[in-house]
């Protein structure tokens, strides 16, 4: 399984660098690749919602586990991975929480948000 996956990570790679800023390739599980128009991702989701709800973007958390997390980690004020994200994806975050097997988001939320 480890060279499939090695073969998606690849794969991200090589088609982001084909199609430059027209699109976006990123795994939404590690044996998936979306590729999507360069508007169509969270990235622009969060920039679309801070726009509309008047929200500036430092006020904004998100919480993610998969490299297209990763655009929407980069506008945020604050970004959680979880537990169970890979290596480089929680070096993307600002912080790092418990996995989602160990009520990872629930902590996040708790400490992070609402500062419990």
């Amino acid at each position: 399984m480890g060279d499939d996956l090695d073969r998606v990570r690849q794969c991200e790679a090589d088609v982001q660098k084909a199609l430059g800023n027209r699109a976006t390739a990123a795994r939404s599980q590690p044996y998936y690749l979306d590729v999507t128009h360069r508007d169509a991702n969270k990235g622009f989701v969060l920039d679309y919602l801070s726009r509309e709800l008047s929200i500036p973007h430092s006020e904004i958390a998100t919480i993610g586990d998969q490299p297209n997390d990763v655009l929407m980690f980069k506008r945020s004020g604050l970004s959680i991975a979880m537990g169970n994200a890979s290596e480089d994806v929680q070096r993307q975050a600002n912080v790092v929480t418990d996995s989602y097997d160990h009520e990872g988001f629930a902590k996040a939320v708790e400490r992070f948000v609402l500062h419990d």
